[in-house]
């Protein structure tokens, strides 16, 4: 029997949140090959789905994407004028 693990991550940052979404998803994009299945989508909110077989490989992932989200959160908040 194979167990399935996934996530959900939920969040809003404001005025951010649009050029966040734009970030995490383009990554998400360009790595194809990804064992992981993994959906972003963003209305208001963004919300990123996570479904693995391996919960090491989940928790790398989840770990991975909330770092992008905090350094892309980082990094707008530091150009602000």
């Amino acid at each position: 029997m194979t167990l399935n693990f996934s996530t959900k991550i939920e969040f809003s940052a404001g005025q951010a949140t649009k050029a966040i979404f734009d970030s995490v998803s383009t990554d998400n994009k360009f790595y194809p090959e990804n064992p992981l299945k993994t959906k972003i989508s963003h209305n208001k909110k963004i919300l990123i789905q996570i479904e693995s077989k391996q919960i090491p490989q989940l928790r790398a992932n989840i770990n991975s994407t909330l770092r992008l989200i905090q350094t892309s959160y980082d990094v707008i908040n530091s150009v602000k004028i």
